[in-house]
């Protein structure tokens, strides 16, 4: 359910990337200080010129006895190109079940690369980037940074070389990049990246794609130590070319459902119901047998490592307890809603008696419009930190910035849940281990004392690898399960589906409980397979899923928006909004 975009060019840039959920693309930035102003050191730079992207120039050449004058000009000098381990980027201009074979890059030396990650800006001038140090005394310090260089037309990113002389003890950001932006955009600024030396194994990656043209970054596992003998592979050795396997459908013709029947009445009550002691199991229908999930099952070990967890908060049995919200325009445009279009959602959501709403990121003022909005109204936020490019740390740029976004809020009464990453290694923004990494690190510097997870599709949850790495950072366990996708399933049997998948999660990390963080069916679209769109199958859908799961699922989503892509193998990105279904009158 997750559309993602390709990396930006190595210099700034814009972009007027959507992408599903429309998660980038409207954060401000905050500008960081230049370490000239406030140290006022003696900067010396020595730039290489090369070819753009993954080149890392030889040493330079012994200094010269006369002294360096900044009028000087650079000496242009041959460079080396290097196969560095950066998660590779692969087009998948279909849709379907992509094999992306594994590979190995081994280095024999430590190499230093300037690799782009891109960040959301407003209009006006940025600075962004840089090297950060702290120095506890007076002291020069030599580092490398990344920036870029325009030579004879061509803009390139390089890696320079600085020496600072601080006077005193601080802390000093060194060569940060400015650019100024018309427009809220996207831009690219590169960041110095270094490999130690070390064999890099990027493992068989396997995916389903629901839109065309999505991009999946393959990253690459932790070096082993480098043996005394070792070959740089050539580039033979990386499979560009996925190999597409689209699951057969043995259903008829596929028929496009139109999104032009009247919306159905709610299919159960609207109003705050009170606590009752059991789930309710009654249902309106004959269900069939369960279908068998054609998510790609892992054997899994006995048990993990798994730390006491928070248990987080649940709804009422059979009856909704969450939505996603997304505080976006549904036309075309898709801009960010007002203040008052925001408080008219939010108060609409509560009066249908739904508890709590999913955010995914902190743009369009969502701490601030939707947070004042679901004070006001009684209802409870899960928050996220959202991760859609390679940089799963708190120094990309965009995660810094959502961090220091939710720490300044800090309204954590009406919070209930934070999840860190949406499908983030599913896309491979992220490995295991650096999503644990960035919980931690999130759980410290938030400051927030309630439930965290991650949102991941089940089959990532049931590797061996995810659930060792996360299983401990985690206090519950955070899964996207969507019946629509898995053809066996239809719209009558979503319900006992997504139970399934619950079943499953609940079961992943020992003494910790599992929640739906969304689900959902189309009203529109291609069918896939038994799962047919349509209002009346969306009502069907949703009704078995709240019989089932209601008090630990987050429906998908409140809204149908224009902006998503139309054109993807199910044509139905547009036709997910539920609100009428729920009893939410928009």
């Amino acid at each position: 359910m997750k559309a993602t975009i390709a990396m930006a060019a190595l210099a700034a840039g814009a972009s007027a990337g959507s992408v599903h959920h429309r998660h980038v693309g409207l954060h401000a930035k905050k500008g960081y200080e230049a370490a000239e102003e406030t140290c006022g050191c003696t900067t010396v730079y020595s730039t290489y010129f090369g070819q753009p992207t993954l080149v890392f120039p030889p040493a330079p050449p012994p200094a010269p006895t006369s002294a360096f004058t900044p009028e000087a000009v650079p000496t242009t000098v041959a460079t080396t190109e290097v196969v560095v381990p950066t998660p590779v980027a692969q087009t998948c201009s279909t849709t379907g079940v992509y094999t992306f074979p594994g590979t190995t890059v081994t280095l024999t030396d430590a190499t230093t690369v300037p690799v782009p990650y891109t960040t959301s800006v407003p209009a006006g001038t940025h600075t962004l980037g840089g090297v950060t140090t702290v120095v506890t005394t007076a002291t020069t310090v030599v580092c490398p940074y990344a920036t870029v260089s325009t030579s004879e037309g061509v803009t390139t990113s390089v890696i320079e070389s600085t020496t600072y002389v601080c006077p005193s003890a601080g802390t000093y950001t060194i060569a940060p990049t400015t650019t100024t932006v018309t427009e809220d955009c996207t831009v690219t600024v590169p960041v110095v990246t270094s490999y130690p030396a070390g064999t890099y194994t990027q493992p068989e990656v396997v995916t389903t794609v629901y839109e065309t043209n999505t991009v999946v970054y393959c990253p690459f596992d932790v070096p082993t130590p480098s043996t005394s003998e070792v070959v740089i592979p050539t580039t033979e050795a990386v499979e560009t070319t996925p190999v597409v396997t689209v699951a057969e459908t043995p259903a008829p013709e596929p028929t496009y459902v139109p999104e032009t029947t009247p919306a159905p009445e709610p299919t159960y009550p609207v109003v705050t119901p009170e606590p009752q002691p059991e789930p309710e199991t009654t249902t309106q229908y004959t269900p069939e047998p369960e279908p068998e999930t054609t998510t790609k099952k892992t054997p899994k070990p006995t048990h993990y490592p798994s730390s006491p967890g928070k248990t987080p908060s649940k709804g009422v049995p059979g009856q909704p307890w969450a939505v996603t919200y997304t505080p976006y325009e549904t036309t075309v445009g898709g801009g960010c809603k007002s203040q008052s279009q925001v408080n008219h959602d939010i108060a609409a959501i509560a009066a249908a008696g739904v508890t709590t709403i999913r955010v995914y990121s902190t743009d369009c003022s969502t701490l601030d419009f939707v947070g004042g909005a679901c004070e006001a109204h009684g209802i409870k936020m899960i928050l996220g930190i959202f991760v859609d490019q390679p940089g799963c740390h708190a120094g990309n740029p965009s995660v810094e910035e959502q961090l220091s976004a939710i720490k300044s809020w800090g309204n954590y009464d009406i919070v209930s849940l934070i999840t860190v990453g949406n499908e983030a290694v599913l896309h491979g923004y992220c490995t295991p281990s650096e999503l644990a990494g960035l919980i931690s690190t999130t759980k410290e510097t938030l400051g927030y004392t309630g439930p965290y997870s991650t949102a991941e599709t089940v089959n990532i949850w049931q590797q061996d690898e995810f659930a060792g790495a996360i299983c401990d950072v985690v206090d519950f366990v955070g899964a996207n399960a969507h019946a629509f996708f898995n053809t066996e399933t239809t719209a009558n049997q979503a319900g006992q589906f997504v139970k399934g998948q619950l079943d499953i999660i609940d079961k992943v990390c020992p003494g910790k409980e599992g929640r739906i963080m969304e689900t959902g069916w189309p009203s529109a679209g291609q069918s896939l397979g038994q799962a047919v769109p349509g209002y009346s199958q969306q009502a069907a859908a949703i009704k078995g899923i709240v019989q089932e799961v209601g008090d630990k699922a987050v429906i998908f989503s409140l809204t149908s928006d224009e902006w998503k892509d139309g054109n993807t193998q199910c044509q139905c990105e547009q036709h997910w909004g539920c609100a009428s279904v729920l009893g939410i009158n928009m």
